[in-house]
């Protein structure tokens, strides 16, 4: 299959190398310049796209993938699909499908969870928006970049469950941190403390999969001084765009609003830009009552 590839940052580079190195031809372009192994270098989005079967975006906002829309589907075939994986608004995501369908292009929103481990690895999960038909044509490649491609139903629906999700996993994180820091003051070993909560109903992918204490559980980015794996920065991006979609359809989200607004003071008034969203735990750590 010939695949336009464009947004070769940290984890759209991987993902397009995984398509290469599967055998398929892949033309990529980034606007930094950057390049990624089996990717030929295009001039241009338009050139990426132009002879593509599907063209793939991986874009930072929704405004930025709007643009590289409206420059790739004039030159786009019809039949062809357009696939973004960017996290973006719901909103955002219909129009481009609304001028997909006027072009005859399909067009699936399908962001991604598994950050760049998964993208290297080929084992991100893509929660998909869009026609049963172009699902089903992009399905051989959401089988090479990851291990999960769920169909969510019409356009805007990959959008609507990953940031629904990620709503969810930023509660959580902030209350799994939160135990960890109480149990701290109320001395509570924090092994003893996982290997209760791991087991027991507080149990969560924040707690078992993703322990944001040091030394405690799997392998974590608390064990590399909260390196990102997820960064805070993102993190507050999802939520945000959580709160977002919350306004527009007017949905109550009491703990979603606390979320973005913790969020928020992590990364722009403290020391959260950055660092892992799991670095939480060291904010708490520090904080009394008053």
């Amino acid at each position: 299959m010939n695949i336009g590839f464009i947004g070769l940052g940290n984890m759209g580079a991987p993902m397009a190398k995984n398509l290469a190195a599967a055998g398929h031809v892949v033309l990529g372009y980034d606007p930094a310049g950057i390049t990624t192994e089996g990717v030929t270098a295009a001039a241009s989005a338009e050139a990426a796209a132009t002879g593509a079967n599907v063209v793939i975006t991986m874009l930072p906002n929704g405004k930025i993938a709007q643009t590289v829309a409206d420059q790739v589907l004039p030159v786009m075939g019809k039949g062809t699909v357009l696939l973004d994986c960017s996290t973006i608004d719901v909103a955002t995501a219909r129009r481009i499908d609304s001028r997909a369908e006027d072009h005859g292009i399909g067009f699936l929103d399908a962001p991604v969870s598994g950050g760049v481990g998964g993208a290297e690895a080929g084992t991100l999960t893509f929660m998909v928006g869009g026609s049963a038909e172009s699902f089903a044509q992009s399905t051989p490649l959401f089988d090479i970049m990851g291990r999960t491609a769920v169909h969510c139903g019409g356009a805007g629906n990959g959008q609507a469950a990953k940031i629904c999700n990620n709503m969810i996993l930023g509660i959580t994180m902030i209350g799994t941190c939160e135990a960890f820091a109480l149990a701290d003051k109320l001395g509570l070993d924090r092994q003893a403390m996982f290997d209760v909560v791991s087991t027991s109903s507080g149990y969560s992918w924040t707690m078992n999969a993703y322990c944001p204490a040091p030394g405690i559980g799997p392998q974590s980015p608390a064990d590399n001084g909260y390196a990102p794996g997820f960064a805070a920065d993102l993190m507050l991006k999802d939520l945000r765009l959580s709160q977002q979609a919350a306004q527009d359809v007017d949905a109550d989200t009491p703990m979603g609003a606390a979320a973005t607004e913790l969020y928020k003071i992590f990364v722009e008034q403290e020391d959260g830009s950055g660092r892992d969203f799991s670095a939480m735990l060291p904010r708490f750590e520090g904080r009394t009552r008053s």
